[in-house]
């Protein structure tokens, strides 16, 4: 799966149902090659000209199951947005 396939679904939390938007970029560890999490961009206001909310940061490991068209996450209490989210190293050998 490419990132664009990744960017083009939507992410849902399993336990509310809550739509918390699409994929926008991923963390990868650069010394091992490992996938950290994926961000979720903030969503806009007024299309984003009076601005967007903090970047969503969902630990890769917090991914349950990736979709034809969608992601579902299970993340209780949901995840840290922006300066507030933690590091993560889900990277399994």
């Amino acid at each position: 799966m490419t990132l664009q396939e990744l960017r083009e679904k939507d992410v849902i939390q399993m336990q509310s149902g809550e739509n918390l938007g699409r994929v926008d970029d991923v963390v990868f560890d650069e010394k091992t090659a490992c996938l950290q999490a994926v961000v979720l961009r903030g969503r806009g206001h007024l299309f984003g000209l009076l601005g967007y909310d903090e970047d969503l940061v969902i630990p890769w490991a917090a991914l349950q199951t990736i979709g034809a068209d969608v992601i579902m996450v299970a993340a209780d209490p949901p995840p840290a947005r922006g300066s507030a989210a933690k590091p993560y190293n889900f990277c399994k050998r």
